[in-house]
């Protein structure tokens, strides 16, 4: 671990205000059912290292990023304090694990709720993505920096889109209703990032059950602004992304020598 999380942000030498120090929330309380039997999803080895790591990484990579929160399993995280301890992890960089919750909402709020003073800007951020490219993490912060209240980055569909109703019956076809138009959607990705007080009052209103954090600032009528995604940034869900995610990491370690 590096120094306390606790020390009050440095000022700027422009300005000679504090700084706006970015902290990462990941929750990886999810036992990641859709890729099969065995240890939790953010546990799984991809090219001999947990995904948790690597997504850690991933977040302390950004020289923005000064604390990342782990959110374990409720049960896990003296496991999870175990499996940091065992690897490098950048040195300028604070960690500290807490247990989650029985939902991904939950956990993430006990994140937040771990988050010292002094840090104005919070990245959430899925175990999941554990390839997710530092420009990317760099833009979100940018953004937030710049006053959006939340930002997320997402991608243009590649697909046709059909929205569906309910099938007749178990096993029938489901009828198609509607064709959205694909040049006004996005698939968005993680890190979403957020001005900290909007993000708590978010976790504090909204008690639907929700997909994303973005989704609850919306709720609140405030405006969630996009940034460019990356094709790296995919979620590992089913063991076929587990194949990919595999590819994509031999293809960084030919490029970068090592």
């Amino acid at each position: 671990m590096s120094a306390d999380p606790l020390t009050p942000p440095s000022p700027t030498p422009a300005s000679g205000r504090p700084a706006a120090r970015t902290a990462a929330v990941i929750p990886a309380a999810g036992r990641g059912v859709r890729l099969g039997p065995g240890a939790p999803k953010a546990l799984r080895a991809l090219g001999g290292t947990p995904m948790l790591i690597h997504a850690i990484r991933a977040m302390a990579d950004s020289r923005a990023v000064s604390l990342v929160v782990v959110v374990a399993p409720p049960d896990g995280a003296a496991e999870v304090r175990t499996l940091l301890d065992a690897h490098a992890l950048p040195e300028r960089t604070d960690f500290v694990v807490v247990p989650g919750g029985d939902s991904r909402q939950e956990s993430v709020k006990l994140g937040l709720d771990a988050l010292p003073p002094g840090y104005d800007i919070v990245l959430v951020h899925d175990a999941a993505r554990p390839l997710v490219p530092v420009d990317t993490v760099d833009a979100v912060v940018e953004a937030v920096r710049d006053g959006a209240p939340a930002v997320v980055p997402a991608l243009p569909l590649a697909d046709t889109v059909k929205q569906v109703a309910p099938a007749p019956g178990p096993g029938e076809p489901e009828p198609v209703v509607a064709t959205p138009d694909r040049s006004l959607l996005r698939a968005v990705q993680t890190p979403q990032g957020f001005d900290r007080a909007t993000l708590v009052r978010a976790h504090e209103t909204v008690r639907d059950d929700v997909t994303d954090d973005a989704s609850m600032v919306e709720q609140l009528g405030l405006t969630v602004v996009t940034v460019p995604g990356h094709e790296e940034a995919f979620k590992v869900t089913r063991p076929l992304d587990l194949v990919l995610a595999e590819a994509v990491l031999a293809r960084r370690r030919l490029n970068d020598g090592f």
